[in-house]
């Protein structure tokens, strides 16, 4: 199985960078209607509408649910992609609809996507809802659980540019977790399926992205949607989309999202869970928050009258503005800052900082700053 020709194929080409709303995959959802595969099952705060889309007729029913957090879109864009595939004409799908009945939400909170929030409108983080069930959200979630009774879950999510593969100085491209379903993280038959899916993924992943693997702390917290489902003893597999150097937009982030999705079901389809792979997951790196997304070294500051030679780091925020995400880079801390890195980093080699405002980077300031008062640099980059 070439897994490059199968995503350059099937890749949904309507459909990119990181603000993905209602509107956006709408045509899609219609497109794909046609003999009523697609339901409303149910509707925001703001009254939005939530979809979900069903394909196959398989024996097996699988759930993935994208953007619970609305600003994580990285997943919904591969689960499209996916379900191209599943819509092709290829051995594989055919397979896969023979074996699968696949059940997705694409956007779970439509309003959080629309405002570009990991909240939803009322301002709660639905993967802390699980339990109270207090938001519409949250109930959707709930109620297509108990009336399709998935054998698996895809619970799909991106991550912050923050977050590296153990403290290699590589990121975490990708990160994955078999959620406990109790305070001793123990490993029963349900978890244990979803680790040895986990511990498959990984190792062909290391052959496009070595080193750049990541394993989610497994802390349990009933609260979240995960750790819910794992309790009610349906195996579940957290996604986490993260940074690939260079690809703030996600694109090829999405590409390894798409090969993970496809892995899982070719595993599961051919019973190959009956392994015992914990030593596998456990050897993944954990995902650890040793990255921002600019760092400089080695610069001279005047502060009061004394000059130091220190580092200082910046990190953008993705800021919507008429419809389109900004990435804006601010300030974000100065000192040593051992055992961290930066996406980008640059050796100022004693170069001298100054701004328009001061002599000290202030954190909290735009990225906009002089070194030696002739290398400008705006919003983190030399300016060209």
């Amino acid at each position: 199985m070439n897994l490059e020709q199968l995503f350059t194929q099937y890749k949904e080409t309507t459909i990119s960078g990181r603000y993905l709303t209602l509107d956006h995959i709408q045509p899609l959802l219609d497109k794909l209607n046609t003999n009523e595969q697609v339901q409303i099952v149910g509707q925001s705060v703001l009254g939005e509408l939530i979809y979900s889309y069903q394909i196959g007729t398989g024996p097996t029913r699988v759930y993935l649910w994208s953007q619970m957090h609305g600003n994580e879109s990285t997943t919904t864009k591969a689960l499209f992609d996916f379900i191209n595939l599943l819509n092709g004409e290829t051995d594989f799908a055919k397979r896969m609809l023979e074996t699968f009945t696949f059940l997705s939400i694409p956007i779970l909170n439509p309003d959080g996507a629309r405002l570009y929030t990991r909240a939803n409108a009322n301002e709660i983080d639905l993967n802390r809802d699980s339990q109270d069930l207090t938001q519409p959200e949250s109930n959707v979630l709930r109620n297509v659980f108990e009336n399709f009774k998935p054998h698996y879950c895809f619970n799909l999510h991106d991550q912050r540019t923050i977050f590296g593969a153990g403290t290699t100085g590589k990121p975490a491209t990708v990160s994955f977790l078999a959620p406990s379903y109790n305070e001793e993280r123990e490993v029963n038959e349900n978890r244990l399926k979803a680790i040895n899916i986990i511990a498959e993924i990984n190792k062909v992943l290391q052959e496009f992205i070595p080193g750049q693997v990541g394993r989610f702390d497994d802390s349990f917290n009933i609260n979240c949607i995960g750790d819910t489902f794992q309790y009610l003893g349906v195996p579940t597999i957290l996604f986490e989309a993260g940074h690939y150097p260079g690809d703030y937009d996600r694109e090829i982030t999405r590409k390894y999202i798409f090969f993970a999705l496809i892995l899982s079901f070719k595993q599961i389809s051919e019973n190959d869970l009956v392994d015992n792979r914990f030593g596998e997951y456990l050897n993944i790196s954990q995902n650890n928050v040793v990255f921002y997304d600019f760092m400089y070294k080695n610069v001279k500051i005047n502060y009061d009258g004394i000059e130091i030679i220190t580092n200082f780091v910046a990190q953008y925020k993705e800021e919507l503005i008429e419809n389109k995400i900004h990435f804006n880079a601010y300030i974000a801390e100065v000192g040593e800052l051992e055992n961290f890195f930066g996406h980008y980093e640059y050796d100022a080699k004693g170069e001298e900082y100054s701004d328009d405002f001061s002599n000290f980077p202030k954190v909290g300031q735009k990225a906009n700053f002089y070194l030696n008062k002739n290398v400008k640099f705006v919003n983190g980059l030399i300016k060209s």
